[in-house]
């Protein structure tokens, strides 16, 4: 029973050092050709872990509340362990294909309303604040007449990445 603890142990402190270092085990063997993609997918270092940990304690469990041997608790270990290696497989899986938040581009910055930080000149830069994606973003602005500070304008277009062309708004 000790060496299904142990192996219990062993898969969750693997798991925590996968967690913590994020990848730092996984790129230790980028370098070598022969295992080159073994820790994609399947064979993951987090999906291993969940394996031998659950293999481990499932076994344990077993030996302890059955009185099987160590071929026993293996053959009850190991299914638990291969749905555990499934389930982690497929959650990660899932995460890696979250795609919900989309980064803002400057085409967004169009139609959006903002107000005057800095007074806009006619022939120059001024400063206006707006809110993009929930985020309050600070712009440079250009404007074909004058806008004073704490006027509300709409954005017609982005000039670059940080600069747009705006237009006060009439009330």
């Amino acid at each position: 029973m000790s060496w299904f603890l142990g192996l219990g142990i062993v898969g969750l402190v693997l798991l925590v050092l996968t967690l913590v270092f994020d990848g730092v085990l996984e790129g230790l063997f980028d370098g070598v050709g022969v295992l080159d993609g073994l820790f994609d997918g399947l064979l993951s270092l987090p999906v291993v872990a969940g394996f031998v940990s659950m293999l481990g304690f499932s076994g344990a469990i077993a030996m302890a509340a059955t009185g099987v041997g160590a071929v026993g608790a293996t053959a009850i270990g190991a299914p638990a362990g291969l749905a555990t290696e499934w389930l982690v497989y497929r959650l990660s899986r899932a995460l890696m294909r979250d795609r919900s938040g989309a980064a803002p581009r400057d085409v967004d910055l169009i139609g959006v309303s903002g107000s005057v930080v800095t007074a806009i000149p006619v022939d120059g830069y001024g400063e206006v604040l707006v809110h993009l994606a929930g985020q309050p973003v600070k712009l440079s602005a250009r404007s074909p007449s004058p806008v004073a500070r704490g006027a509300e304008v709409w954005v017609e277009g982005t000039l670059s990445q940080t600069a747009v062309s705006v237009r006060p708004v009439e009330r």
